[in-house]
């Protein structure tokens, strides 16, 4: 097989740069506000020094924090900020100096990363085994202390802008306290929290800087690709759950992001989103920070259809919740990639044709176009698309709910091999969901 020129510079960087070090971190409390520094080079030519504040609010109580916890959560933050940057040259060895680690330590991080960056290495087509595309030394730290602060009955619920977050939020905050949380707020998360009723104050932002020497880098021709930014979020969540006392951590992340987007692999856009990494991580965080605060998907039991079900009853949030990551910075629907069209199509058994129109500025059936994009979505082509998308099943049997596919990208399609109403009556057993909160989602469903 031919190599490709990403394979020759992914061997030629790796002999170029040897290690790639963690130095240290630094906390600082200022009035109220948390502010974390993390600092990283690349064989000591390149240096970097992202961030991550945490601005004040009364919840918070990180000035009865103990020092040696916080560096602890603040730590396991760094660690999975690293595989940003480390992913730039992929040096084989990592060097982490802060604390130290055990084998079974750096088997979960290696796990992580390799899986993570599994999307990466498929689309610069690069081959490197799991054994062998890093080692992690810590020769000069200690063991992080484990973390004993007590917790309460409330809920932390990440909101991104889209359908999912908005659910989660919904059928939730009437049962428990819950407290959303945004990181780099933009347009349609604060359009969400401020929908659901949430005043400035009232809600968590987590502010994350990446350095300015990484983006020059990536521009100049070395490695770039997909990082498991969702992996990142779940170890800020368990931050800010002692710091604001919070026993449950709700994601939203559905059981459609369990499927490969390879067919046949592992290689899952959606990994740090899927059940495995949910496991692997509430092992973990049991394991060796603290075994009471819960991380869980709160929509874990269901599927891209029934979350759609349940968002389409929510109209306040109709003309501001967004899915599209090419229109993120002006905050609208670009129109014209997989997750505008596969958002359209969840969405449409449950809401009218003119209705998706006036959300999405056009009409996505409309548009030729979109038909390639439509045939990875529905199972022609063999890839799906490279984006937090639900199951070939989900979208086949929108397809068949439609009242007329003549004239539209959808005109032939795969016979669907079940319907709407059969999904929205499904409950995947494979969750985490604590008990008393498997028992408020059950009683939601759709019957």
């Amino acid at each position: 097989m031919k190599r490709s020129d990403n394979q020759y510079k992914f061997d030629a960087l790796r002999q170029q740069f040897s290690t790639f070090t963690f130095e240290s971190q630094e906390i600082e409390l200022n009035n109220g506000a948390l502010h974390l520094a993390f600092s990283f080079n690349l064989d000591g030519k390149y240096h970097f020094t992202p961030t991550l504040t945490i601005p004040a609010r009364s919840f918070y109580h990180w000035d009865l924090f103990p020092e040696e916890q916080l560096q602890t959560l603040a730590f396991h933050i760094g660690m999975i900020e690293l595989v940003s940057y480390w992913k730039i040259a992929c040096p084989k060895k990592v060097m982490v100096k802060p604390f130290s680690l055990t084998e079974r330590q750096k088997s979960f991080w290696k796990k992580l990363y390799y899986n993570g960056l599994g999307e990466f290495f498929y689309l610069n087509t690069i081959t490197c085994s799991e054994t062998d595309f890093m080692t992690i030394e810590t020769p000069e730290g200690k063991p992080f202390a484990k973390v004993d602060l007590p917790l309460q009955e409330k809920a932390i619920i990440p909101v991104g802008g889209g359908k999912d977050s908005v659910v989660t939020l919904e059928l939730l905050r009437n049962e428990l306290p819950c407290t959303p949380l945004i990181v780099n707020p933009r347009g349609a998360t604060l359009g969400c929290v401020e929908t659901a009723g949430y005043a400035d104050g009232a809600f968590m932002v987590a502010n994350r800087t990446l350095d300015p020497v990484m983006l020059q880098l990536n521009k100049e021709g070395y490695l770039n690709g997909h990082t498991p930014f969702s992996a990142m979020l779940a170890f800020v969540t368990i931050l800010l759950g002692f710091g604001s006392g919070s026993r449950y951590i709700a994601l939203s992340n559905e059981s459609s992001a369990n499927e490969s987007t390879v067919p046949g692999t592992n290689i899952n856009h959606q990994y740090s989103k899927s059940v495995e990494f949910e496991r692997d991580f509430r092992e973990y965080v049991a394991e060796n920070i603290n075994a009471d605060i819960q991380y869980f998907s709160f929509l874990r039991p269901l599927s891209e259809m029934q979350i759609a079900y349940f968002f389409a009853q929510f109209k306040a949030y109709h003309k501001v919740f967004r899915s599209c990551n090419a229109g993120s910075k002006t905050d609208s629907w670009c129109g014209n990639c997989p997750k505008c069209l596969f958002t359209w199509l969840i969405l449409s058994p449950f809401i009218s044709r003119e209705k998706l129109t006036e959300i999405f500025g056009k009409d996505l059936m409309a548009d030729m176009s979109l038909r390639p994009i439509f045939e990875e979505l529905n199972g022609t082509s063999a890839v799906k698309p490279f984006e937090c998308v639900g199951t070939v099943e989900e979208v086949r049997a929108c397809v068949d709910a439609m009242q007329n596919c003549e004239g539209t990208i959808a005109a032939i399609s795969p016979k669907a091999e079940t319907n709407v109403v059969e999904m929205l009556k499904r409950y995947n057993e494979e969750n985490f969901l604590p008990d008393k909160i498997a028992a408020i989602l059950k009683s939601k469903l759709y019957v």
